[in-house]
């Protein structure tokens, strides 16, 4: 049968015609072992333990980004035929964007140590599967895809544009899907508003017409918005906290003191010589069978923080805010001593977890409004836009909810106390001047 049909809850039928040669080599990259394996990731890692429905995978993600990435092509051939020579790598960029994921996506990168651009380029050129696919539908697909999804290729524009920008459709579909998964409203953009509001600037690269600026400031704006309620939600903060600690116990415990597979013993004690055929065989499945074993063979340190991960016993986070370091380490100091006085482990129930979100970067793959006349970066146009270039930092104590209402008590004195010095200081400030 030519035609193949992927029924997307977010974009319908994703239809593929094998009598295409761009599409069958797209079907034969699916099919393929690698890419079957991103339908064992979770594409929210564990937000699931706070938006019960965050179940979906990077393997539906990525179908839509090369859905999404097929209609922008289309049009963008309706504005210049010369770039009908990118459609292959556009179309096994977009679909190989994350295939180098590792287990708990973004999570998985943090805490075993990961860049997951690194390993979807390493993957793309090395793995003999992928390779033959892409070499299959044109000599020389392999390195270029390659080399774009690690970002070596300057030329290829907007190509580049679509798999890497402020507005590729990696975001385009994720900012989709995670409000769909999650269940919340905020990032449910005007796609094909969008869409009909992309064209070619004069230098041949993606810009922005006139009447998709309200719906792009939109897209901005819930892409902040997702950020703040979703992804830096403060039992996602939590979760990557326990993750961490978990790793970090294993490799502080040594393969010595703690059972794991051949395969996860590459990612946690020789993540700098992981084979590919080691990285591809970790995924959400067996990470998690590790954390069950830890749970019920290993040591105190380690058992007991797997518990909390597996049975969602999880710490409780509050947000520090506009106190220094040296604050912060204070109010650890006091969530510590109040731990150990209930009898809990502060080692594994008690920490600082620091964030840092970032905003619009105007400067690094900005948007550009393109009116037939003038070219001008996007936030020259939109006080909206240019409000959300601020980088935001947060800082998050994490403690048992034992201690939860004497913790309180201290903190609210220590804020007290930095209140009514900060009016001292202002006071004598102006007595001074």
């Amino acid at each position: 049968m030519s035609i193949r049909t992927y029924h997307d809850p977010l974009h319908g039928s994703i239809r593929l015609d094998s009598n295409k040669s761009a599409e069958l080599m797209v079907m034969n990259l699916i099919d393929s072992s690698p890419f079957q394996r991103l339908r064992r990731i979770r594409q929210l890692g564990p937000a699931y333990l706070t938006f019960h429905g965050a179940e979906s995978s990077r393997f539906t993600h990525s179908i839509g980004v090369f859905h999404i990435a097929r209609k922008i092509f289309s049009r963008f051939l309706l504005l210049d035929k010369n770039i009908e020579s990118y459609r292959g790598i556009l179309y096994a960029s977009a679909l190989l964007h994350d295939i180098g994921h590792g287990p708990l996506s973004h999570t998985g990168e943090c805490i075993f140590g990961i860049q997951h651009e690194e390993w979807s380029a390493k993957i793309t050129r090395e793995h003999p599967q992928i390779k033959k696919i892409l070499e299959s539908y044109s000599v020389g697909t392999c390195e270029k895809v390659s080399d774009l999804l690690e970002g070596k290729i300057q030329d290829m524009r907007p190509i580049k544009s679509l798999i890497s920008s402020q507005l590729d459709c990696d975001r385009l579909d994720y900012l989709l899907r995670d409000s769909y998964a999650t269940g919340t409203c905020y990032g449910n953009l005007d796609l094909e508003r969008i869409i009909s509001a992309l064209t070619l600037a004069p230098d041949g690269d993606l810009a922005i017409m006139p009447k998709g600026l309200m719906a792009v400031e939109h897209y901005l704006t819930m892409r902040n918005l997702m950020y703040r309620s979703v992804y830096n939600h403060r039992l996602n903060n939590v979760c990557n906290w326990i993750l961490e600690k978990i790793l970090d116990s294993a490799r502080s415990l040594g393969p010595q003191n703690i059972w794991a597979d051949h395969s996860m013993s590459e990612w946690i004690w020789n993540p700098d010589e992981i084979k590919i055929e080691n990285f591809l065989q970790n995924d959400d499945i067996r990470t998690s069978y590790h954390i069950m074993r830890w749970k019920e063979e290993g040591p105190s340190i380690i058992s007991e923080l797997c518990e909390r991960f597996l049975n969602r016993n999880l710490l409780k986070a509050i947000q520090l805010k506009n106190q220094k370091n040296e604050c912060h380490l204070e109010v650890l100091s006091i969530a510590r001593q109040l731990s150990e006085l209930q009898g809990i482990n502060p080692d594994q129930s008690c920490g600082i977890f620091n964030q840092l979100t970032n905003g619009y970067q105007p400067y690094r793959s900005g948007l550009r409004l393109w009116d037939g006349v003038n070219l001008t970066a996007l936030e020259k146009n939109s006080p909206l836009i240019q409000s959300l270039i601020k980088t935001i930092s947060s800082t998050w104590l994490i403690y048992p909810r034992e201690i939860s209402s004497q913790l309180e008590q201290r903190i609210g004195k220590i804020n007290d106390m930095n209140y009514y010095s900060s009016i001292n200081q202002k006071s004598n400030g102006r007595r001074d001047n």
